[in-house]
């Protein structure tokens, strides 16, 4: 008979459906883990790029953020 579906292949159709259910979500969560990890990495990055920017005992300043410490008379000390 024509249109007619069998148990065999709903129950096929139902494992397929689960399976790929599985791996769409291995997925997503290996996704979610490296986007983290690459999160991590670009900050520490960035905190180090800021570090290596800052002046030294003698160096110009025009404010204290410039400065590994403390900045008078626009000279970090």
């Amino acid at each position: 008979m024509r249109g007619q579906v069998s148990a065999e292949m709903l129950i096929l159709l139902a494992v397929v459906i689960a399976i790929v259910a599985l791996a769409a979500t291995y997925l997503m969560d290996l996704g979610n883990s490296a986007g983290e990890s690459v999160q991590e990495q670009s900050t520490i990055v960035l905190h180090q790029s800021e570090a290596s920017i800052l002046g030294d005992s003698g160096d110009p300043c025009i404010e204290d953020t410039d400065c590994k410490g403390t900045c008078r008379d626009n000279e970090c000390i």
